[in-house]
């Protein structure tokens, strides 16, 4: 009874954590005191907890871009479809007010979803890239993972999801490219991270990886950080996301690696 009593403690404290990273996975909140509540104050609130344990059931999101995946028409050789898979900043990109245009008139899908880190965006990788049959996927990735947002990780796993998604991409014809981590000096969601020594490491690591295997590498970080390593002022609203200016420097950067990965072999 005492063993199963712990291991009853243990797997509700291991639920919890889990659903206090996916309190995280949220859209920007505009204030301070529109952060996650407390995780006692969920539990203790009957809605918050039906809306934790919704999350828990789809924790890759299946459920956000299901609909839209279906209602694509099929895709036009010309111009080809590349669809954007990413977190927060593929996802406000041209949805949120101050952050430009989506690439108008291009056939280019935004699959970014807020929160997310590289473990939940292979999950979904299948449903929300393979089946919209892109000639070609843009990843960017990598700022949750750092900031922990489902858990601690080390390099070595988001290096491997990273493998993983190129890894379907090319099984199913679909070209890569690979974006650099955009800088930051401080995730004001998970106060005492410090990333800028691991968004440089990573960086690093992904550029060698594309150069490796010939994917285009987009290189968000260096037109975009400061010496410090914090993003430039002017480009962003709380040094995590850019503004609309950001996404002005990042378009043409996108749009030369799509034609680089569209014109050549991989």
């Amino acid at each position: 009874m005492i063993r199963r009593t712990v291991f009853l403690t243990l797997l509700f404290s291991a639920s919890t954590l889990s659903t206090l990273a996916l309190q995280s996975a949220k859209p920007i909140p505009s204030a301070p005191d529109q952060l996650p509540a407390a995780n006692a104050n969920a539990i203790c609130n009957p809605a918050k907890f039906n809306q934790m344990k919704r999350q828990l059931a789809d924790w890759p999101d299946f459920a956000r871009y299901r609909k839209a995946d279906a209602q694509l028409p099929p895709p036009s050789p010309n111009p080809p479809r590349v669809v954007f898979m990413g977190d927060s900043i593929t996802d406000i990109w041209g949805r949120m007010k101050g952050t430009g245009q989506f690439f108008p008139g291009k056939p280019y899908v935004n699959r970014g979803i807020s929160g997310q880190t590289t473990e939940q965006m292979l999950l979904r990788f299948q449903q929300d890239v393979v089946d919209l049959h892109p000639a070609a996927v843009l990843i960017l990735a990598g700022t949750n993972d750092i900031a922990g947002n489902t858990g601690p990780e080390t390099d070595t796993m988001i290096e491997n999801d990273f493998r993983s998604m190129t890894q379907i991409a090319r099984a199913n014809h679909i070209k890569v490219i690979i974006a650099s981590i955009t800088p930051s000096a401080d995730f004001w969601w998970h106060p005492g991270v410090d990333p800028i020594h691991r968004i440089r490491v990573m960086n690093a690591w992904l550029r060698q990886f594309c150069k490796r295997h010939h994917y285009p590498f987009v290189d968000y970080y260096d037109a975009m950080a400061q010496s410090d390593g914090a993003m430039k002022t002017g480009l962003t609203f709380d040094g995590v996301h850019p503004n609309a200016k950001g996404f002005a420097i990042m378009a043409p950067l996108a749009e030369k690696a799509i034609a680089q990965a569209l014109n050549h072999p991989q």
